[in-house]
């Protein structure tokens, strides 16, 4: 369960990511989709699941801290890196940190065998970044900038993987943390989004109807999203879970080519294959 879970969330996660990057401006679609997620949420979060226990509330907060920063590393990374070349470097710094925060908070240990799988899988993964870079012909004059946020970015991504690990732990129910996250999380990038759509040129400024349409989409998507990563990591090993949910940058690859029309050739469709290959080493590994 904890690996299908685990695919899940990562072709979840390449669809979240490519809606976050595509037809408007990332802080706007952010925006957007969070605000989507906060409204959703709210009736469960006040109805349906039991009420948070008075130690959670203060592991929502470091909750928030975190993915705020993560959001806005993300927005700024996006605003000056392609997709295909922001994406992958996000997603393989993440597991590597990942893991060690397993190690460290939660006591995790990998096998030979599994450590060889995330050599594999990294190898992949940064590979694909590196084709990405040497072969890009825009954004040049941003693109150091774009990937040392990207690096950032992986780091944070880790980060909540591990800290989010541990809320969902730390309360009876996990549908409640989920609920109680996504409402307490939507707080801050509407305002963020609106703000910068009001002082947009009115040319130039996305008209609502679409942006919330996809808002409400990658609001749903989250959901699934983050809900199944966390229950991943509930029932098995939280390094293990963030490794298998790094194929997204299969996934992300052919949502790239396929819907924003970004090359993809034989390179790199085996250094793909790799990430999946680790993958698979990892989770046989174990």
């Amino acid at each position: 369960m904890a690996l299908i879970l685990a695919l899940m969330a990562a072709f979840l996660h390449a669809v979240f990511g490519a809606l976050q990057k595509g037809r408007h401006d990332p802080w706007l679609t952010r925006g957007a989709i969070d605000f989507s997620y906060m409204v959703m949420a709210a009736p469960f979060a006040f109805f349906v699941v039991p009420w948070p226990e008075p130690h959670m509330w203060l592991i929502f907060v470091g909750a928030w801290i975190i993915h705020t920063l993560y959001k806005l590393l993300q927005a700024m990374a996006y605003t000056r890196g392609a997709y295909t070349v922001v994406y992958p470097v996000v997603r393989g710094t993440g597991p590597l940190f990942a893991v060690i925060g397993a190690y460290l908070i939660f006591g995790e240990t990998f096998t030979l065998t599994q450590w060889g799988g995330i050599a594999v899988l990294l190898a992949g993964i940064f590979g694909l970044a590196v084709y990405n870079m040497i072969y890009l012909t825009s954004e040049r004059d941003t693109l150091h900038a774009a990937l040392g946020l990207a690096v950032l970015t992986g780091f944070f991504v880790a980060l909540y993987t591990t800290y989010d690990a541990y809320g969902i732990r730390a309360t009876a129910n996990p549908f409640t943390f989920l609920a109680w996250f996504f409402l307490i999380d939507g707080f801050f990038m509407p305002i963020l989004a609106a703000r910068r759509w009001w002082v947009m040129d009115v040319r130039t400024r996305p008209t609502l109807p679409p942006l919330m349409t996809r808002g409400v989409i990658g609001g749903v998507v989250a959901f699934f999203s983050f809900g199944s990563i966390m229950l991943a990591t509930r029932l098995d090993k939280v390094g293990e879970a963030a490794v298998l949910r790094e194929t997204s940058t299969v996934f992300a690859a052919l949502i790239g080519w396929v819907f924003l029309k970004e090359t993809v050739g034989p390179r790199r469709i085996a250094l793909m294959g790799l990430i999946a290959l680790g993958a698979v080493i990892v989770e046989m590994g174990g």
